[in-house]
């Protein structure tokens, strides 16, 4: 069995690979993103980060700010100290189902592009191949609205919270 550490690790290689793609982010920024969100609720010290992502204190500062600003990372202090401490959003599950639905979004009206073009340029391969277009086109429409219902029932939730 795997130490604690040695787990950590590997399982945030993994996400920050996922996060890449995901949430269009640097490298660098999916590693600290995916290293936040296996934190505890207090965060991570810079220092913390710099120490998980091997990385500069420039890179590890320059990417933090873009997940600042991208609403993925938030900080504060405590009282009485003056290290600021890092850790995910509370929003960032909806952050982060917001840039799947916006994935979705670009598929789908791709998908829509070539089942037109298909359709009014190869009529034989439209008429042949018409039905599983469709269904991917159904099939996407469905995923974007599912998604936007959880996306309304995971704002619901945090307002009242």
């Amino acid at each position: 069995m795997l130490d604690k550490y040695k787990e950590k690790r590997i399982l945030i290689e993994e996400m920050g690979v996922t996060l890449e793609e995901r949430a269009d982010l640097t490298p660098l920024a999916a590693r600290i993103y995916a290293a936040l969100i296996l934190s505890c609720y207090e965060g991570l010290l810079f220092e913390e980060i710099i120490t998980i992502t091997q990385a500069s204190k420039s890179s590890v500062s320059n990417n933090l700010n873009i997940l600042v600003q991208l609403n993925y990372v938030e900080y504060y202090t405590k009282p009485g100290d003056r290290k600021r401490r890092f850790r995910t959003s509370k929003y960032y599950v909806r952050n982060a189902m917001e840039q799947y639905e916006k994935l979705i979004v670009r598929e789908l009206d791709m998908v829509k592009k070539i089942n037109a073009y298909n359709k009014a340029y190869n009529p034989q391969k439209f008429n042949n191949e018409n039905s599983v277009g469709i269904l991917f086109q159904e099939y996407l429409t469905e995923q974007r609205e599912k998604i936007n219902t959880t996306i309304e029932e995971i704002t619901k939730f945090q307002e009242q919270s």
